[in-house]
């Protein structure tokens, strides 16, 4: 593993540790970090979503991120108060592993400009 990659996954684990200390538990997953996101992302507080809804949240969450590098640019909202997002250009044909750092890299910066946790996991 390369000096850059342990050091994402030092700040990885130190933003699932803040999270967990926020949620009073601890995200399981890539895919719950996602949907934390898409749920703040639609800004409609906590409930019960459907599948599809989660699946939904997990996108909108994606897009979100991965605008920061200008990959998707949110259009607007629905009727129903759901963001839709416009894509701008074609992801590289990342494999699994390129794929999931970029979106940590991509949720660290998140949270550090939502809530001011920084990339060592701490308050600013």
């Amino acid at each position: 593993m390369y000096k850059k990659d342990l050091q994402l996954e030092r700040e990885w684990q130190a933003l699932l540790h803040q999270l967990s200390g926020i949620l009073n538990k601890r995200p399981g997953n890539l895919e719950a970090v996602l949907f934390l996101v898409g749920v703040n992302e639609l800004g409609q507080g906590a409930r019960t979503f459907t599948k599809e809804e989660k699946q939904d949240l997990i996108h909108i969450a994606i897009c979100k991120v991965l605008s920061y590098s200008g990959f998707y640019q949110l259009e607007g909202l629905d009727e129903s108060g759901w963001p839709h997002w416009k894509l701008l250009k074609e992801l590289p044909p990342f494999d699994l592993l390129e794929q999931e750092k970029l979106l940590k890299m991509h949720l660290l910066e998140y949270f550090q400009h939502q809530y001011g946790i920084s990339q060592h996991g701490q308050q600013l």
